[in-house]
């Protein structure tokens, strides 16, 4: 019956140009594809009066909705919940447990919305004194639209659940009283965007874009799925899950405008330090119990991990054995010290893609010393040896190693960074904030779409490709090539020798990256990092493991410092 009313209708939507019709209940034209909804009504041909002639009927609808056309009345901590549930659904799609959205990330949101007296208590907190409270507004039921409110009261996954508050926040009108919504907050779109961003009360953490990855990971982390903060930034950053412009999910009645576009546009990228200490004050604040334990078989765990780097670093898989004495010898695999524990504030929060890339890097210092001698003569000996015996196992040869994987990594590099420059921080969706600006906004986006495309057409710039499904490594090495570009099957024959029942490294010498660990609480990091200071081949790990994680060469170089006092502990301490 649907499809017959909107067969003769072939105008295809303003906003993505799509013509796949529907209708609402109060029949109105509403795009399938998009949910845009239209003016145009159903058309209905009736004899009870005049034969044959068309009127326009409408079955039912609010009264005042065309009067008030400014949107729903709706708040700061809402438009963060439906980023928080479109974040958890492209988790959901790239593989992510169930549980993850509707069990677990749904918990922690009603526990941070209980905390912070947004919702579930008996008295909300107000963000001023000034707000209006719901008693104050005079609304007519008999034109009183639908009501928005907080989704979720049991799940995410649930559309019609009210906050359990006896306040202003779960039961406020969509549109109520114009005069009493302006009173409310003039500055923004949302009630109290105007006061969100005041100065809050210690220990009241603040809701923010880069909080809601930390809600993401520390889901992750609780269900101890097989991704790390660096994976999860990755993949915001290449537009597989919502970050940037992630406002443009929200509902057309939720308008945005003044304070609210400081709260939810985004200018940067989300940092992973940033990100990481977040998450550890969002955990102590939730007052959540001890995580599930870390052990030896989950992906966290720095063995497992570094059997993941090694691999995507094209290194030889006989690395893996030394990185396993290094993780034992400095009890970096213990349960206690992987899992993560609010309640125990004393205890360093772990980085668990930082450790493991910091240990391959402690491992090669160890083996090939990279000073920028040792590592090329070995190199030089090795390369002259496999070209000898050609038929056996390749002996690892470090300067062929360079030279392949710093050709791939500045092609990546290249395209990340031309895929950055493309980056349209500008949101594609256009705002607008009433029915009469809408014609005039959506015609200026369309005139900026032509006119681009033809700029495009006589540059000849090339169609920008289709984001390719995400993975999780950058680079990867086939060991059935036959042009030698792999190294995990090659041996470290050159740099072991066998003393006793074991292997020991030929190389004696080991120099530190630095001899005394600065203090944190005074210095704000552990140590420094001047490129200058450090030998070519130490820098080219360095940032190798920098662009495989995203993160700051300094990062990894603080937890190699940090891996090395524990290495030597006793060697430093008498020193």
């Amino acid at each position: 019956m649907e499809e017959e009313d909107t067969r003769d209708y072939g105008e295809p939507c303003v906003q993505c140009s799509v013509v796949n019709w529907g209708l609402t209940d109060e029949g109105r034209f509403y795009c399938k594809s998009c949910h845009n909804v239209i003016e145009r009504t159903k058309e209905v041909l009736t004899s009870d009066v005049v034969p044959n002639t068309k009127i326009q009927s409408i079955s039912r609808g609010f009264r005042k909705r065309k009067k008030i056309d400014k949107g729903w009345e709706w708040y700061v901590c809402e438009g963060f919940q439906y980023i928080l549930k479109k974040q958890a659904e492209a988790l959901q799609t790239l593989g992510v447990c169930p549980q993850m959205k509707d069990e677990i990330l749904c918990n922690f949101w009603r526990r941070y919305l209980q905390k912070s007296k947004q919702a579930y208590c008996t008295t909300p907190a107000s963000y001023t004194s000034k707000a209006l409270s719901i008693s104050d507004i005079s609304t007519d039921m008999d034109s009183e639209p639908e009501r928005i409110s907080i989704h979720g009261l049991s799940s995410f996954s649930e559309s019609d659940g009210d906050l359990q508050t006896e306040s202003s926040f779960g039961h406020v009108s969509s549109i109520g009283n114009a005069s009493a919504r302006e009173t409310t907050s003039i500055c923004s779109g949302s009630v109290d965007g105007g006061s969100y961003l005041l100065k809050r009360k210690k220990g009241n953490l603040r809701m923010s874009m880069p909080m809601t990855l930390s809600f993401c990971y520390i889901a992750l982390l609780w269900l101890r799925e097989p991704v790390t903060l660096s994976d999860l930034l990755r993949f915001v950053i290449d537009g597989h899950i919502p970050y940037l412009n992630a406002f443009q999910y929200f509902p057309e009645e939720m308008k945005l405008y003044g304070v609210d576009l400081k709260i939810f546009r985004v200018e940067s990228w989300p940092v992973y330090e940033d990100v990481h200490n977040k998450m550890s004050e969002l955990a102590a604040f939730l007052d959540l119990p001890c995580f599930p334990a870390i052990t030896d078989s989950c992906f966290l765990h720095p063995n497992i991990l570094c059997i993941k780097y090694l691999m995507e670093a094209n290194l030889p898989d006989e690395l893996h054995n030394w990185t396993c004495r290094v993780v034992k010898k400095i009890n970096v695999g213990e349960t206690d010290f992987l899992t993560l524990d609010p309640v125990n504030k004393s205890a360093r929060k772990v980085k668990y893609d930082v450790l493991a890339a910091a240990i391959i890097i402690v491992v090669l210092k160890l083996l090939f010393l990279l000073d920028d001698q040792y590592e090329w003569l070995n190199a030089n000996f090795a390369g002259k040896r496999n070209q000898k015996n050609k038929e056996g196992c390749l002996w690892f040869d470090f300067k062929k190693w360079y030279k392949i994987i710093k050709k791939s990594v500045d092609v990546e590099q290249k395209k990340l960074d031309e895929e950055r420059a493309r980056c349209l921080w500008k949101c594609e969706k256009p705002l607008f904030y009433s029915a009469k600006e809408k014609s005039v906004v959506l015609k200026k986006r369309q005139m900026v779409v032509n006119l681009q495309r033809q700029f495009g057409a006589l540059s000849g710039s090339m169609q920008v490709a289709e984001k390719q499904s995400p993975s999780s490594f950058q680079l990867n090495w086939a060991e059935e090539n036959t042009d030698g570009n792999c190294f995990h099957g090659h041996i470290l024959e050159g740099v072991l020798q066998e003393k006793g029942n074991s292997l020991t490294t030929m190389n004696t010498k080991y120099w530190l990256c630095t001899v005394k660990l600065c203090n944190e609480k005074i210095c704000g990091q552990l140590t420094h990092y001047k490129e200058s200071d450090f030998p070519q081949s130490y820098q080219f790990v360095l940032n190798l493991f920098s662009f495989l994680l995203r993160v700051p060469a300094s990062l990894i170089h603080e937890e190699v410092c940090l891996i090395e006092h524990k290495l030597f502990k006793k060697k430093l301490h008498r020193k």
